[in-house]
């Protein structure tokens, strides 16, 4: 089939190199913007662009598929069909019917549990026990078009959403040969989605400061869920202000909270008070330093038993 690709983080990369590998033509690739990163906010290409070069494949960066100029370029193309995984623009109507078959997206949730920008995140913050990957016929509405294919997964306790990112990644990467089969030979009209919606916005800085006074359980769930970025953090007094630090792995445990106060450091293994329990913390990071485990950030940054942190 003759596809456009449209796609911006590591997420959707493996989805890319299946179609390549399916034997497809992909006549084009879209993916955000290069943005500045790193101390010298040097321009850096997405992951997907990154990877269609490497490629060979014609790659379109445009700031907004909503201009009149970007749809005709997209129409211009001729495709057969559309193959979006996270790219991170709402595409409009023009677009969704340029394609001869269609316009199809894989998503992160078991629609329509987690509609929206954070799937992963989500799910694992809000403690579900089972997540999936779906391909789904677009339309203008948020993540609420049929269901084509999907793939049940269980969360397991100790994911993060980069390491449960990783497995859907390749999961729903390995359903769009089937996808795309049935839609070419019209053997699949898709499920209309069934339940009361939920929806996974977009994760804010302020969301992921830890609240010391929840159960051990919702802090493991919340610090994982953010796990590597942009990371549950909390603050410590320093010599020149608050200090902001990471968390990116935990454990929680099922002491009674009478253990301290929330927040406050129990012992030499940062193990920490909460409402309800207590959360040992196992991978940190402070600003301006690389992730480490917390014995290792001890050494160097001690916080003595009875600290509460913020």
């Amino acid at each position: 089939m003759r596809l456009a690709f449209m796609g911006t983080p590591e997420f959707a990369v493996p989805s890319l190199a299946e179609l390549i590998a399916s034997g497809h033509e992909i006549v084009a690739v879209y993916s955000q913007p290069p943005k500045p990163r790193g101390r010298g906010q040097k321009l850096t290409p997405s992951p997907v662009q990154a990877f269609a070069e490497t490629m060979g494949l014609p790659v379109f960066t445009p700031a907004s598929m909503k201009s009149a100029e970007a749809i005709e370029i997209f129409q211009a193309l001729e495709v057969d069909a559309a193959c979006v995984v996270a790219y991170g623009q709402i595409l409009k109507t023009e677009v969704l019917d340029a394609p001869r078959l269609g316009c199809f997206n894989l998503h992160g949730s078991l629609l329509p549990r987690w509609r929206g920008a954070a799937p992963i995140q989500r799910a694992i913050m809000a403690g579900d026990r089972q997540t999936g990957v779906q391909i789904m016929r677009m339309s203008e509405g948020l993540d609420e078009g049929a269901i084509l294919l999907s793939e049940i997964l269980d969360i397991r306790p100790d994911d993060t959403a980069a390491s449960l990112g990783e497995r859907m990644s390749h999961i729903g990467a390995a359903l769009w040969p089937r996808a795309l089969a049935a839609i070419e030979r019209g053997g699949v009209e898709g499920t209309e989605q069934v339940g009361e919606p939920t929806y996974a916005k977009k994760i804010t800085p302020a969301e992921a400061r830890i609240d010391w006074s929840r159960p051990a359980a919702d802090i493991d769930a919340h610090i994982r869920g953010l796990s590597p970025f942009p990371g549950a953090w909390f603050e410590v007094p320093g010599e020149d202000g608050p200090v902001r630090i990471k968390v990116l792995m935990s454990r929680p445990s099922l002491r009674g909270a009478g253990d301290g106060s929330p927040g406050e450091v129990l012992d030499s293994d940062l193990r920490i008070a909460t409402g309800d329990g207590v959360v040992r913390l196992l991978r940190v990071q402070r600003a301006g330093k690389a992730a480490q485990s917390a014995d290792e950030m001890l050494r160097g940054f001690p916080l003595p038993q009875g600290t509460v942190l913020g």
